[in-house]
């Protein structure tokens, strides 16, 4: 055999070999059986290829099905501790790094407070570190390490793997975190908006409840729309799909970092509404949130606000329903545009409880169109603090199984006719 026929054999070989790895992950727990059903590959094709997946423990035989008449199949599925993915969320306030399983579920997440006091390379160096203790706190040998990805709180482009710019982290722009950490780790590295990857997270194990068309919304200094329409995750021709935080509001707002004004994330953001409630006590206004905050005005965060307000402090109260008006318009804005099904809140939010909710969709409803706006649900997020994390191994895990562009397997074959 010519040398260009034997690695076109190997290239083919290791591409059913991908396949079926893909196929089980997807469908399993799955009988060899059901594996041809779905590939069309030869039954010695298959036999042959599982057989080595078993044995490098990719694969794991989980028992017979219970089909009723016929023999008994043996049942394969993933091994979801034959590798992990390390996860990276992070913001201008904390960082949190998580270890999963292929699953993905969450093994073990450690969080420090982000050090922006040594700039961009201080806070690479700091990146890098935090991945290496989850690993380690996970107790896992490194080389088990199958991806990692970044979820950025930043305008990230993906499809390169670099930051182009942040509005709450100076100095952060330009960043090739691909790069830098594919170099570093010597594994494959996926770069998220943070936004995003909680956007996934809650489509498909949150919230979302596996609807094709949600929105999420990113709530904190910045504001981000994370949106998923009809299964897809928008990106747009830069990756800036979303950026609803840089929505203009009005003329005569605040300047926001980015460098406009009247933004929604400069009049709505945490920022904004912390400076209000901190402006209104040193003016002499009583509110309970100054006892949440020890006596210190300086130390009023959003959250003690919106829970303030959700216990029936009228200060609070007023600085939420202004609140409430200005994320009511700008999703209104988002829903007139992709018509979701559902609408999920940060987590962040929901202190604020029912009196926010019920607030910000009397906004909504008042300016969305009524046809898009009473057939859809709002929601806060039920993932927490995971959900940046699990986002990105959903991300992770989506790269390493997708499938290889040589002769795409049956199933795929038969949803691209049903798409048509």
């Amino acid at each position: 055999m010519k040398s260009s026929e034997l690695k076109q054999v190997r290239k083919k070989s290791e591409h059913d070999k991908h396949v079926v790895e893909a196929v089980v992950r997807r469908f399993g727990p799955i009988s060899r059986v059901g594996i041809y059903k779905q590939t069309n590959f030869r039954r010695t094709t298959i036999s042959h290829i599982t057989r080595e997946l078993l044995e490098e423990g990719k694969l794991v035989e989980v028992g017979r099905s219970d089909n009723p008449l016929g023999r008994k199949q043996i049942l394969l599925k993933l091994n979801e501790q034959f590798g992990y993915i390390v996860g990276i969320e992070f913001d201008d306030q904390q960082i949190l790094a998580g270890l999963m399983d292929l699953h993905p579920t969450v093994v073990t997440v450690i969080s420090e407070p982000t050090d922006l006091s040594r700039g961009r390379d201080g806070l690479l160096d700091q990146l890098k570190r935090i991945a290496r203790k989850a690993i380690q706190a996970a107790g896992i040998d490194p080389s088990r390490v199958v991806g990692i990805g970044i979820a950025d709180p930043g305008l990230v482009d993906s499809r390169r793997g670099v930051t182009i710019m942040s509005s709450t982290i100076d100095s952060w722009n330009d960043v090739p975190l691909r790069e830098i950490f594919e170099e570093e780790f010597q594994v494959p590295v996926v770069v998220e908006s943070k936004t995003r990857a909680k956007a996934l997270a809650e489509q498909v194990l949150g919230s979302g409840s596996k609807q094709n068309n949600i929105i999420y919304l990113d709530y904190g200094a910045g504001i981000g729309a994370g949106v998923i329409i009809d299964g897809q995750l928008l990106y747009g021709h830069d990756c800036g799909a979303g950026e609803i935080g840089h929505m203009h509001m009005t003329d005569v707002g605040p300047a926001c970092k980015c460098g406009s004004t009247g933004c929604l994330e400069a009049i709505a953001g945490t920022g904004a509404l912390e400076g209000r409630a901190r402006k209104a006590l040193s003016e002499g206004a009583v509110s309970r949130v100054l006892a949440l905050a020890g006596g210190e005005i300086a130390d009023v965060t959003a959250w003690m606000i919106l829970e303030s307000a959700h216990a029936g402090d009228k200060m609070c109260g007023n600085l939420v329903s202004e609140l409430a008006r200005d994320l009511g318009v700008g999703l209104a804005n988002v829903v007139n545009l992709f018509n979701p099904a559902v609408l999920v809140l940060d987590k962040r939010l929901e202190p604020g409880g029912d009196f926010l909710l019920d607030q910000i969709m009397r906004v909504l409803k008042g300016f969305a169109l009524a046809t898009f706006s009473t057939k859809m649900d709002l929601r806060y997020s039920t993932l927490g603090e995971e959900g940046g994390i699990l986002g990105l191994g959903l991300s992770v895990l989506d790269k390493r199984f997708a499938i290889p562009a040589l002769r795409p397997p049956t199933f795929m074959l038969e949803e691209l006719v049903e798409a048509v």
